[in-house]
């Protein structure tokens, strides 16, 4: 195993931990839940329509100026600037700590930037905030990979997977993932 996936495996085990200990505390969010159900039961050209509608909805922090910080963050993720991007979200988590995607923002930039212990820390936080999170429990399973934890990946895909049943890209990494592992001991 390599020093750096030594390195982070206390806080991988850490964030597995927390993430199973807050799942049955997941809110009921009235505007998201009717689409939770939608996507349970969506095929796999659905499924990505029905979590653009929820993290489009997530992403409302209600208030303008919150918001405003999350989409320039956004741009700066999307522009490349992780630096511009991490101040954004930095912004986002000092004034509005409670809000998820303040966080996972973050947690993308910092992923973007070569920061993957910064990364896993908010991913963590977005998971206490918002447990149902598939965005961060993408991110997480792809940390995981990176990090050769092969077997616990395929297990945040697999809550991926509960969420959005027929999500093809999880699909295709969880179908990876088992071929890979085939021959040894999940």
């Amino acid at each position: 195993m390599s020093t750096l996936a030594q390195s982070f495996k206390p806080i991988v085990t850490a964030l597995l931990l927390s993430v199973g200990i807050s799942i049955p505390v997941w809110a009921q969010d009235a505007e998201v839940e009717p689409l939770f159900q939608q996507l349970a039961e969506a095929t796999g050209e659905e499924s990505p329509q029905i979590e653009s509608q929820i993290l489009d909805i997530w992403s409302k922090s209600g208030s303008a100026a919150i918001d405003l910080l999350v989409r320039r963050g956004q741009e700066a993720l999307d522009a490349g600037d992780y630096a511009a991007a991490i101040e954004h979200f930095t912004a986002v988590v000092d004034h509005a700590p409670d809000f998820a995607e303040g966080y996972n923002g973050r947690a993308t930039a910092y992923y973007f930037a070569g920061l993957i212990g910064p990364a896993l820390d908010d991913i963590r936080q977005t998971l206490v905030l918002n447990p149902r999170h598939f965005g961060a429990l993408r991110g997480f399973g792809a940390i995981l990979e990176q990090l050769g934890q092969d077997e616990q990946a395929l297990e945040v895909y697999g809550k991926v997977l509960a969420l959005s049943p027929h999500a093809p890209d999880m699909e295709e990494a969880a179908e990876r993932l088992e071929q890979k592992l085939l021959g040894r001991s999940l």
